[in-house]
Parts: C-alpha cells; structure tokens; sequence
C-alpha cells in the first residue's frame, strides 16, 4: 500500500462526505493504493454515523471511534499505529487542508528522500488577532529552541515516511511537536512545503485562546523529555547537588564566623537559614529526580483509550 490518510476529527459530520470524496478523487487521479483512517474523538454529533454510511460506499476506508474525546494527540497515535501506507499524510477534517497535495508530499517522501513534510500555510484565512499572530509567535519559540527550521509546526496536514510515525509516540497535546519528536527520534530529513489554506466551509473552530499557552507549556515539557525523559535523575540531581553545596557553604561560612564572633548566635545569621532552606530544597530535587525515575519506568499505560468501534479491520 502506498499511502495512509489519518484524519482525526470531532464533530465534523457536514465535512466528511465532500472530504472522502475529495481524497478517493485525488487517489484515483494517480493510481495510488491507499487506506484512510478517520479517528472520531468522541464526537457528539453524527459523524460516526457518517462514517460508517461512507464505508459502505468507499473500501479504503476505516474508521476508529473513541468511546470518549481524548484529545488530536491520542487520535493521531492511535492512527499511526493503524496505518500501513509506506507514506502517511495528516489532515485537518475541517476541509481546510487540501488532499490535492498529496501528490506533492508523496513525491517529496519516496523521490526525493525526506522523513517528515510539514505544511505551511503561507496565506491563511484565520481570524488575525485570535490565531494568526500568536502562531507566529509559537513557531518563532519552537523553531529557535528546537532548531528545526518550519515556519508552521502545527499545520494539520504533514507526510511521514511509515518508520517515522511507528517510532514515535504522541501523548498529551504533543501533536504540535511532532516535528521535535521526529528529530529526537533520528529522523533529521525534514522539509517544508507551501500548501493552500481553505476557508472553513463548516462548523466552527474548536481552538480557543487556552491552546496557546498550553501550546507554549508543551514546548518546555518536550524540551525537557527530549534531553532528560529517559534519565531525569541527571536534571534533578544537578539541581539538588547545587543546592546542597550552597547550604555546605553556608554551614562552612556559620562555623567560622561562630568562632570569630563567640557572641552572636548562629540562628540570628542570615547564612543558618539559606543554609536550612538550600538543604531542604536539595534534598527536594533528590527525591523528585527519583520519583520521576520510577514513573518513566512503569509508564507503559500512558497511550491506551477505550474505543468502543472499529470499522474495517
């Protein structure tokens, strides 16, 4: 098979007639052998039913149906773990993502060697103020820390080579740093293309102002797993081995200021209280470092949700 379609959705009923139909299209157009995955994630609308209604009429297509809403991250892993393209395209349901790029993103995946291709909406139709200007200020943080040059890292629609999304895991509201986890992962290849940004045609958004400092506190979280997730011991230890020989040199400077000063007690001295204070907090870091050992040790459940449906497996 040459490529898979993930689609996470919620509540994108009115879309995805006109979006299967665009894709089966395109597929058809360049003899591609193809599967698309629609991941409902939890939707309260009808968009399940829609879907199964589509399956009937189209085979390469599968759905999965979260029993509840997770999250894009958790329907992007589950559809990456179902995919069997030797190429894997994301997209948006929202219609804003154009499945005529396709033909572009495969030839930029199989012909010229890429491991991730990222969109760019160069030209978009979102509201300025509300989304425009904060995601140039989100990509403009992640492209300086990460050091991946994208000017839009959370565009919907990407390819990946099939090894890159079986290598890693998204959790949590990690979908925007995909890219990073690609890069942490050894998949250092990764390009950017210019795509077409449509007007949504249904619905409204499901973003609002609160995904950009989530946005912003994800990009500290991944930065922090990509240099310290598989030995957190070295971070907290470090800090709790500096605090600790802040409170040694305090103790030091009491002792002999004790015995040039006899009179003075030690508990009037600023030094005995930044001592207490730095050991405690040394001895904080200590057991936070192994803390965060056992729970990177006994992590496996992190990705499993309860799906009530599966459609064409």
């Amino acid at each position: 098979m040459q490529v898979s379609v993930v689609i996470p959705l919620f509540n994108e009923a009115d879309s995805l007639p006109e979006l299967m139909e665009w894709i089966h299209r395109v597929m058809q157009a360049n003899h591609y052998t193809y599967e698309v995955i629609m991941v409902d994630d939890g939707s309260d609308d009808e968009s399940w039913e829609v879907i199964e209604k589509l399956r009937a009429q189209y085979n390469a297509l599968k759905g999965i149906r979260f029993q509840r809403n997770y999250g894009k991250s958790a329907a992007l892993n589950e559809g990456f773990k179902a995919a069997q393209g030797d190429i894997v395209v994301t997209m948006d349901a929202d219609l804003q993502d154009s499945p005529d790029e396709i033909p572009e993103f495969y030839d930029m995946i199989v012909n010229q060697g890429y491991h991730l291709v990222s969109g760019w909406k160069k030209k978009r139709y979102d509201n300025t103020f509300t989304k425009n200007i904060p995601s140039k200020i989100y990509n403009a943080v992640a492209r300086k820390s990460s050091g991946i040059v994208l000017h839009d890292f959370n565009c919907g629609i990407k390819a990946y080579q099939l090894k890159v999304v079986k290598s890693i895991e998204v959790f949590g509201e990690m979908h925007r740093y995909i890219p990073i986890l690609a890069k942490w992962a050894g998949f250092k290849k990764i390009g950017e293309k210019v795509v077409v940004h449509q007007a949504r045609k249904y619905g409204t958004t499901k973003f609002g102002w609160e995904r950009f400092v989530n946005g912003f506190l994800d990009l500290m979280t991944i930065q922090f797993l990509s240099k310290f997730g598989k030995k957190p011991m070295q971070f907290f230890g470090l800090l709790g081995t500096l605090f600790f020989l802040i409170g040694f040199g305090s103790v030091g400077y009491i002792i002999v200021s004790k015995f040039m000063d006899t009179e003075t007690s030690i508990t009037n001295k600023p030094a005995f209280y930044i001592a207490l204070t730095s050991m405690l907090i040394g001895i904080q870091l200590f057991l936070a470092g192994f803390i965060a050992e056992l729970v990177n040790r006994n992590a496996a459940d992190r990705n499993n949700y309860l799906i009530s449906e599966k459609l064409g497996w």
